[in-house]
């Protein structure tokens, strides 16, 4: 589903991605109507803006992630600015789009949320990281973090680091989808992590991910 104030906007994305076979726009709206239609089509994915007239997309964030079965939902904006990238992520948002996104690209990205990835578009994802790096877990706290981890947890967070959906992980540990989720949710709990970004630096500066100077 797409919540957007422009309707050209929303006719054009409902074009792009109901173009792909494995993907259904059920609906398109405003700001205003989004909790409302949300409600009626019970979209697994939700692309929202953010600044609507009437609406702001964060508080429409904030009321969805209070659902007791949300929506996946990725912010789709064409600001780039490292305070709304932040806020939405804290917020609870999966993932962080670009409206300049190559249509190809916008559909796996769309794809990449609905099977547990979060996306981020290439030029925000520096800020993201940037943030944490000054104001989250430095590295001798993130490897305290990790040492009282269990080998399999361990293993999950190091495949998180590495950008693998849940999916992906299910088949690398051999476990069910839905058995990941439920382990990744409270890894992140146990982490203090709000989202997959920051699990991923915690794994990168506690040393789980090869770095590509130290590979022979």
């Amino acid at each position: 589903m797409v919540v957007d104030d422009e309707e050209l906007m929303r006719s054009g994305l409902q074009i792009i991605l109901g173009s792909a076979p494995d993907i259904d726009v059920v609906a398109t709206c405003d700001g205003p109507a989004a909790l409302t239609t949300i409600a009626r089509h019970r979209p697994d994915v939700v692309l929202l803006d953010i600044q609507m007239p009437g609406t702001d997309g964060f508080e429409v964030l904030a009321q969805l992630r209070s659902l007791a079965l949300p929506p996946v939902v990725a912010m789709l904006t064409a600001f780039a600015t490292g305070d709304f990238v932040h806020t939405a992520l804290h917020q609870g948002a999966a993932g962080y789009l670009l409206k300049d996104t190559d249509p190809e690209q916008l559909v796996r990205e769309v794809r990449a949320l609905a099977s547990g990835g979060r996306p981020l578009a290439s030029s925000v994802a520096p800020s993201v990281i940037d943030g944490f790096l000054a104001h989250g877990t430095a590295s001798n706290g993130a490897a305290q973090a990790v040492a009282v981890l269990a080998p399999r947890e361990r293993r999950a967070l190091t495949l998180v680091g590495q950008g693998l959906t849940n999916a992906q992980i299910a088949q690398r540990l051999k476990l069910a989808p839905s058995t990941v989720k439920d382990h990744l949710s409270a890894l992140m709990a146990k982490l203090g992590c709000l989202n997959r970004v920051q699990a991923a630096v915690i794994a990168e500066r506690a040393g789980l991910l090869e770095r590509p100077g130290n590979q022979a």
